[in-house]
């Protein structure tokens, strides 16, 4: 007798086909770097404010359409030529990175300067109220400037995807991200520097406000804002202490996380070449942890990745961080 079971091998396709489709998904890994990278170079002039704004524009040269924007602010005294591992790196994973140099808080004001006077410049650069005013507009007037850009002829043309905005920055270039992401300075406004054009923000070793100010400061910041700092992340301007740090994630109300590094300094972030070996051997596995948190941030917010903010928010990060830091989130509140 003919047995009726069905035991040939085809018939356990449709089984085997539906363990397949209900397998464990493979793990998140951040964008890494999969596109050639061109630079421009580019000085625009804001006629209404008589200022001209240098930019040095990182893109994915091999990547078609419209890609998403990061607008990034560099530190006391710096330019638009650092923090180049930054601009780099995500421009190789398919975001166009477009760093900023603010007249007034750059290079310009300490080159030329005898050393013991350099701080003191720095500083009075740091406390002047003007430059705190316009770099958060340097970070608006750029905005307009790709937007037109990007739609006329030229290298950037349908090169960029304006409504997948965000803007970073360290150190005076991290107040400049909290302010467009709506910290006040005044009590009363609702944020003073906000562009509601940018979808998230990254900050590292921002400065935090007296603390008369912090009462009001983080009121309007609602916007996803990853924090980033360091130990030993003491200002070398300002009164900011390491611990202090924090008190923009702890102040703000939208959905915040915030990586510590153990044992990171101010310097840290920028991206230069330490003297010393151990501290170059330290940062090398920081800017690892900062490459790959960032790009999964940029990934989950720009781009709308769910896997993404999962793994950076869920454990995943935390877990590959390591000994290294610590990484706090919270959720909108």
């Amino acid at each position: 007798m003919r047995a009726t079971g069905c035991l040939q091998s085809w018939c356990w396709l449709p089984v085997l086909v539906a363990l397949a489709t209900t397998a464990v998904a493979a793990p998140y890994e951040p964008p890494g770097a999969v596109h050639r990278v061109e630079t421009l170079l580019m000085e625009w002039r804001d006629t209404a404010r008589d200022r001209v704004v240098p930019v040095k524009i990182y893109l994915p040269a091999d990547a078609a359409g419209g890609r998403p924007v990061i607008l990034f602010s560099h530190g006391l005294g710096g330019s638009r030529e650092h923090y180049e591992y930054l601009g780099r790196h995500w421009a190789a994973a398919g975001m166009v990175s477009v760093h900023l140099q603010h007249a007034g808080s750059d290079e310009a004001i300490w080159k030329g300067v005898s050393l013991p006077r350099r701080m003191a410049v720095l500083r009075q650069a740091a406390a002047d109220p003007r430059n705190a005013m316009e770099r958060p507009r340097d970070v608006g007037f750029a905005i307009d400037q790709l937007g037109r850009l990007n739609g006329a002829e030229g290298r950037l043309k349908g090169r960029l995807d304006l409504d997948r905005i965000g803007v970073a920055g360290h150190s005076f270039g991290g107040y400049t991200a909290m302010a467009i992401a709506g910290q006040n300075y005044t009590r009363g406004k609702s944020g003073d520097g906000r562009d509601a054009r940018v979808k998230a923000v990254i900050q590292m070793s921002a400065p935090v406000p007296k603390q008369r100010v912090r009462e009001y400061a983080y009121d309007n910041v609602v916007l996803p804002v990853f924090h980033m700092t360091g130990t030993e992340d003491e200002s070398p301007v300002n009164a900011t202490t390491a611990a202090e740090r924090r008190v923009p994630f702890d102040r703000t109300r939208g959905e915040a996380c915030l990586l510590i590094f153990k044992g990171g300094d101010h310097a840290v972030f920028s991206g230069r070449r330490r003297l010393s070996r151990t501290a170059a051997r330290r940062d090398e596995a920081f800017h690892r942890h900062i490459l790959r948190s960032s790009t999964a941030y940029w990934d989950a917010h720009l781009n709308g990745k769910t896997a993404a903010k999962e793994w950076l928010l869920g454990g995943g990060f935390a877990g590959e961080l390591g000994g290294d830091g610590t990484f706090e989130v919270r959720r909108e509140r």
